[in-house]
């Protein structure tokens, strides 16, 4: 049997440069009956356990180290004896949610994960935060996008720690490439396809955001 996606939203806080705001996060899970990861452990760690039941975790994998996308990372960990990952550019992010924790191993570029006989490629995908990173499922069709590419548009780029031109270089480069109907499932919101922001890039250059 092929791994299968599973989706949770969440909500709670995103808070950075002393503001905050209340945000919906999407929480992936991928995998089969016996195995699975999660993406994104955002705000509800024992939601987050509840969905994986009781499979194997093998990874809590952070996309980056805002905190809306990392603050159920350590109470999942610690449910399940999962390592988390996140890629080390964005430590700075971590450490301004968790100070004096770790994550267990960072992501690299090129790097690859598999779970239930599917792989997903790690694409390093900086603007929204230095260490922000892309998930790619060949297999599945599909890339887990985090904060970088969002149905109309690049994540945010008007806070610390971020880069417009750095975005669209990441998401011209590293995701645009991609098959046109690869599934796009983002951070927040609702899924898009590169085939239907490809066409869009020059427009998003124009707006600067």
């Amino acid at each position: 049997m092929a791994a299968r996606i599973e989706h949770l939203v969440t909500s709670g806080e995103f808070t950075l440069d002393g503001g905050t705001w209340q945000v919906d996060n999407n929480v992936w899970l991928i995998g089969d009956d016996e195995e699975v990861l999660v993406v994104d452990p955002a705000h509800d760690p024992a939601a987050i356990a509840a969905a994986v039941g009781g499979r194997r975790l093998l990874a809590i994998v952070c996309t980056h180290g805002h905190n809306d996308h990392i603050n159920a990372a350590p109470e999942l960990a610690a449910r399940t004896g999962a390592p988390v990952l996140l890629h080390p550019e964005d430590a700075v992010l971590w450490q301004q949610t968790h100070p004096g924790v770790k994550p267990d191993a960072d992501l690299a570029d090129g790097e690859t994960l598999t779970v239930a006989g599917t792989e997903l490629t790690v694409l390093h995908t900086p603007g929204h935060s230095p260490g922000a990173v892309c998930l790619h499922a060949p297999g599945l069709g599909t890339v887990f996008s985090g904060d970088t590419l969002f149905a109309g548009g690049p994540g945010a780029t008007g806070r610390s720690f971020s880069d417009f031109p750095t975005i669209v270089r990441s998401i011209r480069e590293r995701l645009l490439t991609l098959p046109p109907e690869t599934v796009v499932r983002t951070g927040h919101g609702d899924p898009t396809t590169i085939g239907t922001e490809a066409p869009h890039l020059d427009e998003w250059i124009a707006r600067g955001h």
